[in-house]
């Protein structure tokens, strides 16, 4: 199996995980605490799908090669790959906006349940706030970006069976 292949199963299986949890798990407990494994699930999902996009590209030398942090791969899904497959822009908003969050929340010094929102603090006290609305629209647009990305990879997969 390819490396395309690989984190194309990756990107399914972690936004199946965060549709369960979000839909299924926080309904029946009702933790606010689950919101930010929601986003966290999200970001591999989004993470898996953009890498499984360059790793097929990059198969067939279209783009050239790239380091493995995300930052890189955005960088290259953004200016390569979106104008070439026509990406929304939305999409690329989603992809800053989740890395944005799950970034925040990695270097917080305060994190803390409000209301029904997950705050984080980052050291200066800039304040980025997580809700469950938010997460709903994060978890549709990324099943399609998923989608979109998938029909990318799915042309030639024939050659790889």
């Amino acid at each position: 199996m390819e490396k395309f292949q690989e984190a194309r199963q990756r990107a399914e299986h972690y936004i199946k995980i965060a549709d369960h949890m979000l839909y299924v798990t926080y309904s029946l407990v009702k933790d606010d605490k689950l919101l930010i494994s929601v986003l966290e699930n999200i970001f591999l999902a989004l993470a898996n799908s953009i890498a499984s996009v360059l790793y097929y590209e990059r198969l067939f030398k279209r783009i050239p090669a790239f380091h493995d942090t995300f930052e890189s791969k955005l960088d290259i899904y953004k200016h390569k790959i979106s104008p070439r497959y026509n990406i929304n822009k939305s999409y690329i908003a989603l992809l800053n906006r989740v890395y944005e969050l799950v970034s925040e929340h990695k270097h917080s010094s305060v994190e803390f349940i409000r209301k029904g929102k997950f705050v984080i603090c980052s050291s200066d006290y800039r304040v980025k706030t997580v809700e469950l609305d938010e997460l709903k629209e994060f978890v549709r647009k990324a099943k399609e970006l998923i989608k979109l990305n998938n029909r990318i990879v799915e042309k030639n997969e024939y050659i790889f069976k």
